[in-house]
């Protein structure tokens, strides 16, 4: 495809990340690709809680920011945690300029949630429970009126071209079929990992692919191994699973088994420990043959539809009354603290590419994420990225060095192995079994990958750190650093595993 989207920056994405950087981006124009229709398939439409932002009279954005480095757990970036919690309420007031109307008090001041972890309300929220869903409907409204954005709908991004070792722009199928989109400056805004595990909240469409793209150009990727798992999805048999808020434990609700024990209020925080915590407590609890709930009829109590009529409404269609009867629950892969590693403009380690929302690794997160810090990281990082790539000086296009044949992503292949090796608890037997299962597959299929690159550093990190727990290391090792890898270290420490084991095997 030539002609009037040749040169455009390219766009990957069309959740809030990827919406929000073309709007940035504007007046300048951009080429926005996205899988399914606008601001389908992605996760920023199912997101509850809001945005965490230093809003109240009893709230800084130092406050925020040393939140965020307590429940990262040692290794988030502390330039990352400052960037975003100082940038945070300007980033509020854009989306509000965008449309997104956000729930306010009767004086007109922000209503503010309380979320784990936190220490002041500050979690910014929107229709009650349907923050993502009002910023997603406002984005997408504003993209629509936006001639300077086009928008490919129903189109795939198969892989980053390159000549040399920059982009020169992607190749895309859709309904034509493959085409070239030419471009010296692409953002990745694909969205998470969670398809690639049974039990997630995520659209299955979400299982990395653009972790995949960036990781087949020679992008450096980071934290892979820390995948969080949300304590509270509602355990039925949909997919993606129903999320029930952790507002609704920042609002009272407790959580309770079938004899109604509170099995978590032992935990500092009890119920709004991080998050990391209060999902092991109830893996732990279903393990020894409970069933587990989580009890809003006391608190909120009758103004539970009112506050969270999303999820209220959810529960009615599974045939539960949360006025009457507790709501079962249990953990579910969530939000992936890793990604493609980009510096606090949102560039990777490859000239022309960056990256933006839950598919970038900032450092942010660390460990374990700070409740309700992915929207606004999004925010932040979107007008970041923005104004790195108008910064850049025109120039000319070139053409790619090479196509590579059309790879195949199975997803369906991959969960099993991942859910098993990649869960809640880990240990090296199980990892180093996926290691072996997914090297072999990773070659061809993206999806496979992807695992891969998560099964690989949680093999190599020895201890247990926030959404990171070692069933054989308990302890967490003080000395530990943030893991990065490109594809071919994957590759190749894969490679070491399977020699080292095969050895073992044959000593034995």
């Amino acid at each position: 495809m030539t002609g009037a989207t040749a040169g455009r920056p390219i766009v990957i994405g069309s959740g809030i990340a990827g919406l929000l950087t073309a709007l940035c981006l504007a007046p300048a124009p951009v080429l926005l690709v996205t899988q399914g229709a606008l601001g389908d398939q992605s996760s920023s439409a199912l997101a509850q809680g809001g945005l965490a932002a230093a809003m109240g009279d009893d709230d800084t954005p130092a406050l925020h920011r040393d939140d965020t480095l307590c429940a990262g757990a040692g290794l988030c970036d502390p330039g990352a945690a400052g960037l975003v919690a100082d940038a945070a309420p300007a980033a509020v007031a854009m989306l509000s300029r965008f449309g997104v109307v956000f729930d306010k008090g009767d004086d007109g001041s922000f209503a503010l949630g309380l979320e784990a972890a936190h220490s002041r309300r500050r979690i910014v929220h929107a229709a009650g429970d349907g923050t993502g869903r009002e910023i997603v409907r406002a984005l997408t409204e504003a993209v629509r009126a936006t001639p300077s954005i086009m928008v490919l709908e129903h189109t795939s991004a198969e892989q980053l071209l390159l000549r040399g070792r920059a982009i020169c722009g992607v190749l895309a199928s859709g309904r034509a079929g493959r085409f070239v989109l030419s471009g010296r400056s692409v953002v990745v805004a694909t969205g998470g990992i969670g398809g690639l595990f049974e039990d997630t909240t995520n659209p299955v469409e979400c299982w990395g692919k653009g972790l995949a793209l960036a990781a087949r150009a020679g992008a450096v990727l980071a934290d892979m191994e820390f995948m969080q798992f949300h304590p509270t999805a509602l355990a039925t048999e949909s997919r993606p699973m129903r999320l029930v808020s952790e507002a609704v434990r920042g609002e009272g609700a407790v959580l309770v088994d079938e004899t109604g024990y509170r099995f978590a209020e032992a935990l500092p925080g009890a119920e709004l420990a991080p998050r990391d915590q209060v999902s092991r407590a109830v893996a732990r609890h279903l393990a020894e043959g409970h069933s587990v709930f989580l009890d809003v009829r006391e608190r909120p109590g009758a103004a539970f539809p009112e506050m969270f009529p999303a999820i209220a409404s959810f529960c009615h269609v599974a045939g539960i009354d949360p006025l009457h009867d507790p709501i079962p629950v249990r953990p579910a892969a969530h939000y992936h603290m890793g990604g493609i590693a980009v510096d606090e403009q949102g560039r990777s380690s490859v000239q022309g590419l960056w990256a933006c929302g839950e598919a970038a690794c900032t450092g942010l997160h660390g460990a374990n994420r700070l409740a309700s810090n992915s929207l606004i990281e999004a925010a932040v990082m979107a007008a970041a990225v923005a104004e790195s790539i108008r910064s850049l000086p025109a120039q000319p296009l070139v053409s790619p060095e090479r196509i590579e044949p059309q790879r195949r992503a199975d997803p369906a292949v991959v969960r099993p192995i991942v859910s098993q090796a990649l869960g809640l608890i880990r240990d090296r037997d199980t990892l180093s079994h996926a290691i072996s299962r997914l090297s072999g597959l990773a070659a061809e299929d993206d999806a496979a990958l992807v695992g891969l690159m998560m099964a690989v550093a949680a093999h190599d990190r020895e201890e247990s750190r926030g959404a990171h727990c070692r069933r054989d290391f308990p302890q967490t090792n003080k000395h530990a650093t943030r893991a990065m890898m490109t594809c071919s270290e994957a590759f190749l420490r894969a490679r070491e595993l399977g020699s080292r084991t095969g050895a073992l095997a044959q000593s034995a």
